[in-house]
């Protein structure tokens, strides 16, 4: 397998350079970015002809939930709770492992269809390592989740599990998986939220974060509801009562945060907390629109992902970066949220929230070649505009032609190279069905 590729005639966007839009080549050799210049010849390099295309960071998606893929378009118009209980647990109980495989699987081929080369996942209470399988094949870069559900109301009985073995289960994927495939994968403490979750369970995964180093990737306040039922429970937000067991911090990962008071948006921005925004979620379940726009000038490490398949019904990084632009505008006026700001916010600003900006994020050597080549000579993507613009307001997933992770080859001219993608698709419709079966919805 060649391990020295030639990128040549690409309009780059390094994303650290004023240079960005002009025509250059970058050296791809040993998984990491080794040259980057306005020519470079390199009679052993394989080289790819870029003209009439971007080339940028890959997307690194912050919030997402292989584990529902198959679920996409079997729970609309449900608010966050009803959604839930009624459809996504009762669905997400019913996996097993060959199921659970097919839906990372599924996932996985459409976030690198779409240019993603990087994702935050929660994973799940059981059969996690079938999602971690699949990405060490696929070639992603990913943090998986192990999920902890202990209590709560409404949780079917396979999905509530004691936290010392869900514990146990994150201490054996840990030893197994973190920083396996040359580092691609590590893993990731994934309470579900406040409301399935004990304080005893949510103090453990606080200390064992901080004795480790481990990032904690959960929800808070997406739901004016849930927000309501933490308040009477706890008698404070969300965010105050994860400040209160000693989770805030840079390895704190919150996805949503709409419905925060001003004393919670402190705490994120003193303790350094991060901010998963998921627009297209936040939409379709009612939630809410997040202010991105004041946490930003409070200094809020923001991001950008698609959630899961059921809450978004794609997983397309294109979309979060329109409607978080879009939602803004109305509300803040038309300045508000630039397209590069929200380039950033699917790149550098993922990579930085993952603790990741030192590997991917930029367009740098020494960097990992985590590189996406996007199309931009299609009818919908012709513009003589803004080339941020350009790809926020305009480019769709099918505009990506190649992909890179690690340095290797993943997606060359729309076909992904990691994943049968008829035989995935196949065994998908299989799956899906049997799973109804065993779900009885």
């Amino acid at each position: 397998m060649n391990t020295k590729f030639l990128i040549k005639n690409a309009t780059l966007l390094t994303l650290c350079s004023d240079q960005d839009g002009q025509t250059g080549d970058i050296l791809i050799q040993d998984g990491v970015i080794g040259r980057i210049d306005k020519s470079i010849e390199d009679k052993n390099a394989e080289t790819i002809d870029a003209t009439d295309m971007v080339v940028m960071p890959g997307f690194v998606q912050t919030h997402i939930h292989l584990c529902q893929t198959l679920f996409k378009n079997l729970a609309n118009d449900l608010e966050l709770l009803d959604w839930l209980e009624q459809r996504i647990w009762p669905l997400e109980a019913a996996h097993n492992n060959s199921s659970m495989s097919i839906s990372a699987r599924l996932g996985i081929l459409e976030l690198i269809k779409s240019g993603t080369t990087t994702i935050l996942d929660m994973g799940s209470i059981h059969f996690t390592n079938s999602i971690l399988e699949e990405v060490a094949k696929s070639g992603l870069r990913a943090s998986i989740g192990v999920t902890f559900m202990d209590s709560g109301q409404n949780i079917p009985s396979d999905l509530c599990c004691p936290a010392q073995e869900s514990l146990s289960v994150f201490d054996h994927l840990h030893k197994t998986w973190h920083g396996s495939s040359s580092g691609r994968i590590f893993m990731n403490l994934a309470p579900r939220f406040a409301l399935s979750c004990s304080e005893k369970v949510l103090g453990q995964i606080a200390n064992l974060s901080k004795e480790q180093n481990l990032l904690i990737h959960t929800h808070a306040a997406e739901n004016r509801k849930e927000v309501a039922l933490i308040k009477k429970k706890h008698n404070m937000g969300n965010v105050a009562y994860y400040h209160q067991q000693g989770m805030t911090g840079k390895n704190l990962c919150l996805a949503h945060c709409i419905w925060l008071d001003e004393e919670e948006i402190e705490i994120i921005a003193e303790t350094g907390t991060r901010v998963l925004h998921c627009p297209s979620s936040n939409l379709k379940l009612g939630s809410g629109i997040a202010n991105i726009p004041y946490y930003l000038k409070k200094g809020i490490l923001c991001s950008l992902a698609a959630d899961g398949a059921p809450c978004n019904n794609n997983l397309n990084m294109f979309n979060e970066m329109r409607l978080a632009g879009l939602i803004q505008k109305p509300v803040h006026g038309p300045k508000v949220m630039p397209a590069l700001n929200l380039v950033k916010m699917a790149t550098s600003n993922g990579a930085q929230t993952i603790h990741l900006e030192d590997q991917i994020g930029s367009l740098e050597v020494g960097k990992k070649a985590d590189i996406i080549l996007i199309d931009l000579n299609t009818p919908h993507t012709i513009s003589g505009g803004d080339i941020y613009s350009q790809l926020v307001f305009s480019a769709q997933g099918e505009n990506v032609n190649t992909v890179f992770i690690d340095g290797k080859l993943v997606m060359r001219n729309r076909q992904v190279l990691t994943i049968d993608e008829e035989d995935t698709i196949n065994r998908a419709k299989e799956e899906l069905n049997f799973l109804l079966r065993r779900a009885k919805l």
